[in-house]
């Protein structure tokens, strides 16, 4: 979470909250693929993780030929945050990345933990037309399953607003394990991981039908919940040939 990393090529401000911006990482242009991942932080949604940490990881993708906006979005507690505010606001940013004639227009969105709870609701009911997928790492992306685990101190709770029988249209809006895929799912998870289980991303797996886009499950061993996002962890290469596979459909 630590780990030093360059500063971004570029900052864009999209609105008015401190939250209402993306840095952009390019790549050199002589290894450019002409795809643009878009990065969604982790930390159970809550005030006190930033996409900050994501820095090494949008350096490790730049460097192997990625454009890449790392995005920030309101967290529980912050103005805008919690649901639906958060995903609003999520949405206005990716927009604002699309709009930005300097990244290509084809698209992976990777999310980390709570990230990749956002990233795998961004990939379903056609919210991003034309999307090449979402890689979700270590990610929430089943929220009974999470909430039956009680991940991060019934973290879903406060971001939704309440528990499941006390807000039960929140949870089913927020929840992409109720909702039809409509953009290629790949979900890593690290052996190791005791912060978000490898089971949410299975049980997440288990709910697809024919009707939904493809989703794939794959195991990263010797990692734990951060591993997952630091380029010097071997579970590196396997979050880069998840990418890769999304560009090639």
């Amino acid at each position: 979470m630590s780990r030093p990393a360059r500063q971004p090529d570029r900052t864009e401000v999209t609105g008015p909250e401190q939250t209402d911006v993306y840095d952009v990482y390019e790549p050199d242009p002589h290894r450019a693929r002409g795809v643009t991942v878009a990065l969604v932080h982790g930390g159970f949604w809550r005030e006190r993780y930033d996409r900050t940490h994501l820095g090494p990881l949008a350096e490790a993708l730049a460097r192997d030929g990625f454009h890449v906006a790392n995005l920030e979005y309101p967290r529980t507690g912050m103005p805008g945050g919690g649901w639906p505010g958060t995903a609003t606001a999520l949405l206005a940013t990716l927009a604002a990345v699309r709009a930005d004639t300097d990244l290509p227009d084809p698209l992976v969105l990777v999310g980390h933990s709570a990230g990749g709870h956002l990233v795998t609701w961004l990939a379903s009911e056609g919210r991003v037309p034309d999307l090449l997928g979402a890689v979700g790492l270590g990610p929430v992306a089943d929220l009974t399953t999470a909430d039956r685990l009680h991940l991060g101190d019934d973290a879903a709770r406060a971001f939704l607003g309440g528990t499941p029988d006390e807000v039960p249209d929140a949870w089913a809006a927020a929840d992409p394990a109720r909702q039809r895929s409509t953009a290629p799912v790949a979900l890593v998870s690290g052996e190791h991981d005791d912060v978000v289980p490898p089971e949410v991303a299975h049980a997440y797996a288990a709910t697809r039908t024919d009707d939904d886009a493809p989703a794939s499950t794959a195991t990263a061993r010797g990692a734990d919940h951060v591993d997952l996002i630091d380029p010097e962890h071997p579970a590196y290469l396997l979050v880069l040939a998840e990418v890769e596979e999304l560009t090639l459909h």
